[in-house]
């Protein structure tokens, strides 16, 4: 068969057998009178068997080695060859996400480009400072794409680029909700809770509406932030949880701030006393959280807290008492 017919068998290029010829990988087993290269049935099949290596990635000295060399293995090849493509995998999908996330921030022309790319860049930077300055100026310079403030945000360990980066999703408009509400099933623990301390700062609807979900996390780091956030935003779901805190010392001071918060609405301030009320009178609770709660209700108002401190103040708990006699004297002074 001449090289023409053997190319269209192949689809293999006659420059490229040739190419093959020159680096010896396959000769034509014969010429005819003409001068011709003709191959036979062999060579074709060995052809096909130097594309069918090349496929896998295999350079062509490699193939050389593969087909004429027995005492070359494909073992340690092969592991090299599955190495290079996940690199290359990765290396593709990285370059793939940085142009989705240029074109979500619709550039208007190549300055908006390298803007844009420029903040990427910095938000990968191994500076802390870097990385703080990209996401302080991400709502000035150029819109940096959501998607990159919330990676960015869920991965950050330094305590002032995570503030920046949760400013910053907070001035996004609450677009990044949906991407953060991902992070909150994350298998690790620092990633959830960065990501309920993000929806925290974003004042929607959509954000309120995840933190009461959080509620009922299984991650306790992940509810008690919840419950804070609902607590300054008024939802008297967080009560509960609020409560918890307190008898648990873990975050108790932001916690009873956050009750009193509640308390400010006359409908609720008699509930929440009534709650802390319960959880003293339940047996089981140390001395110390029985103080902590009898703490709470000092800026509780209301005439349930009132008969409750009186109450409190023959409590058999010297602690307990003289906390809820001190408490009703600065209440009576008022």
């Amino acid at each position: 068969m001449l090289i023409g017919d053997v190319a269209r068998r192949s689809g293999v290029s006659a420059r490229m057998l040739r190419h093959y010829e020159s680096l010896g990988l396959v000769r034509p087993t014969g010429r005819t009178e003409a001068g011709y290269r003709e191959y036979s049935s062999e060579d074709i099949r060995r052809v096909f068997h130097i594309e069918s290596l090349r496929s896998l990635g295999l350079s062509l000295r490699e193939v050389g080695r593969a087909l004429d060399d027995p005492g070359f293995t494909p073992s340690e090849l092969v592991d090299d060859l599955i190495r290079q493509t996940r690199e290359r995998i990765a290396a593709e999908t990285e370059l793939l996400t940085r142009l989705r996330r240029i074109g979500a921030a619709e550039p208007a022309d190549w300055e908006d480009v390298l803007r844009i790319v420029a903040l990427l860049q910095a938000l990968g930077s191994e500076s802390a400072g870097k990385r703080q300055r990209a996401a302080l100026s991400s709502a000035e310079e150029a819109p940096v794409p959501v998607e990159a403030l919330v990676e960015a945000a869920l991965s950050e360990t330094d305590p002032n680029v995570a503030g920046a980066l949760r400013w910053a999703l907070a001035r996004s408009g609450g677009s990044g909700v949906p991407l953060l509400a991902e992070g909150l099933d994350s298998p690790v623990a620092e990633v959830r809770k960065r990501a309920v301390q993000s929806i925290a700062e974003i004042p929607n609807d959509e954000a309120t509406a995840l933190l009461r979900h959080a509620l009922t996390n299984s991650d306790v780091m992940v509810r008690r932030c919840a419950a804070l956030a609902l607590g300054a935003r008024g939802v008297a779901g967080a009560v509960p949880t609020l409560i918890d805190m307190i008898v648990e010392g873990a975050n108790d001071v932001d916690a009873a701030d956050a009750l009193s918060t509640l308390a400010s609405d006359p409908a609720l301030a008699d509930q929440i006393a009534t709650r802390l009320v319960d959880r003293l009178a339940h047996g089981g609770i140390e001395s110390s959280a029985r103080r902590r709660l009898t703490q709470a209700l000092a800026d509780i108002p209301g005439i349930t807290t009132s008969h409750a401190l009186a109450d409190l103040s023959n409590d058999e708990d010297r602690a307990v008492a003289l906390t809820a006699t001190y408490i009703l004297k600065l209440r009576n002074a008022q």
